[in-house]
């Protein structure tokens, strides 16, 4: 029935997933010093709730949320706080920091063993220990979960997407996850539907992941509120816009959200740490990282403490091969590229990609030719070309009246471009800049 879903546009891009896709998750070793940026998520920051010098211990709270749309954040280790100060962040800017030195070995803030019958709780009580655990999407947006969770009256939930398509290329946290966690992530889902109030769930895997479509039809045989999608292969096949048009055929609005349409889509590692969270009382202090590419000497998945450097998990993955040439945050197509490998894993990590030099020189930019391709992929029926033509000569109204903001950055468009142009990084300082002008009137 649900065969060969899909959407209109899009690419094919080489998956790369045998680099890492069949290796087992492993604990990295703790770090001896951890960065906790107070910006890992949509939203206001956190304001820190500790001083330099006082001693935490892990997965005690160490920044408070501000807002609604906010997150508070943990240690990860048990130390002291070195410093509380801007630090390089892998979106490529300094934010506030909090800087912990590790003293021995974990000394738990509370016991995250004692699991709470999910009977006792109420949808209320549910989204609160999901917003004090610090839980962000995941799956790379980042956005708070509690939020996503929290629809307005009039918009009317009837059904529950959980993205399981992991098709960015080389990236594989998600499928060793849905592997080796399923009952976990199922026990998630079932805490998510008492928190929307609703039945229907539908789990979208791609078709290149055969092994998690069976394992998760095998828990789930006998359950008439849980369907497995199989999806077609390809890009952007998880972006939600395209995630809920090939699961369900209904269509996003312009400028609107899932919700609009009675959808609600989560991550299955966003499932898995909502379990974790509302059973435990465990905050979000790790996460699954893929280290991966030619330019990592053995790729691995990695379960990582957050704050964890990206030089700390290259060196456990052997460190760099002889040909590493790029170093990504996330897959080739979403991802940005580092300046260096101090950079802290933070909650939307999902992978850090080391492309060999033969795959970084065909990135090299070249002038447009006029060709269109870019057009005819776009998911979103945008004109890629002619927006980042806008940005690069600073007509950001021009740019932002041919639908900047329907641009979810999915990287298509770059992908097929054959003179490589950097497309979704001119739409990303086209957003910024239009933000800085026109928001800041407001």
């Amino acid at each position: 029935m649900f065969l060969k879903k899909s959407f209109s546009g899009g690419a094919h891009p080489p998956g790369s997933k045998h680099f890492s896709e069949h290796a087992a998750i492993e604990n990295a070793p703790l770090p001896d010093e951890v960065v906790i940026p107070l910006q890992q998520h949509i939203g206001a920051p956190a304001e820190p709730i500790v001083a330099k010098g006082d001693s935490v211990k892990t997965g005690q709270p160490i920044a408070k949320a501000t807002k609604f749309v906010s997150l508070p954040c943990h240690a990860s280790v048990t130390g002291t706080v070195k410093a509380i100060e801007e630090r390089p962040h892998p979106l490529g800017v300094k934010v506030p920091s909090i800087v912990i030195t590790r003293d021995g070995e974990d000394d738990w803030y509370e016991d995250y063993t004692k699991e709470t019958p999910l009977d006792t709780l109420s949808a209320a009580d549910i989204k609160e220990r999901i917003q004090a655990a610090g839980i962000a999407g995941l799956g790379g947006a980042a956005f708070p979960t509690h939020v996503k969770l929290s629809p307005p009256e009039d918009k009317h939930i009837d059904v529950l997407i959980i993205n399981g398509v992991e098709c960015e290329p080389f990236l594989t946290s998600d499928h060793r996850i849905m592997l080796e966690r399923t009952g976990d992530i199922l026990k998630g889902i079932s805490i998510l539907m008492k928190t929307l109030d609703i039945e229907t769930v539908l789990i979208g895997i791609e078709k290149n992941k055969p092994d998690a479509i069976k394992i998760f039809k095998q828990h789930t045989n006998g359950n008439k509120n849980i369907t497995i999608v199989p999806l077609e292969v390809k890009y952007p096949q998880g972006a939600e816009k395209q995630l809920i048009k090939a699961a369900t055929g209904r269509d996003v609005p312009s400028g609107g959200l899932p919700m609009d349409i009675g959808a609600v889509v989560q991550n299955v590692g966003t499932a898995l740490a909502v379990y974790e969270a509302v059973s435990f009382n465990k905050p979000l202090i790790e996460r699954v990282v893929a280290v991966t590419g030619a330019g990592i000497t053995t790729p691995k998945n990695l379960l990582v403490r957050i704050g964890t450097s990206f030089s700390s998990c290259i060196e456990y993955c052997g460190g760099y091969s002889d040909n590493a040439a790029k170093l990504i945050n996330g897959g080739p197509m979403m991802g940005i590229a580092q300046k260096n490998d101090s950079v802290p894993v933070i909650k939307g990590t999902s992978g850090i990609l080391v492309l060999d030099k033969k795959q970084a020189d065909l990135l090299s930019e070249k002038p447009c030719i006029s060709c269109a391709r870019c057009v005819d992929v776009c998911p979103m029926k945008l004109i890629p070309s002619h927006m980042a033509s806008f940005v690069e000569h600073n007509r950001i109204d021009d740019a932002y009246d041919m639908g900047l903001f329907d641009c979810m950055e999915c990287g298509t468009c770059s992908f097929i471009c054959p003179s490589k142009r950097n497309l979704v990084q001119y739409i990303k300082q086209g957003k910024a800049k239009w933000n800085q002008t026109h928001r800041k009137a407001d």
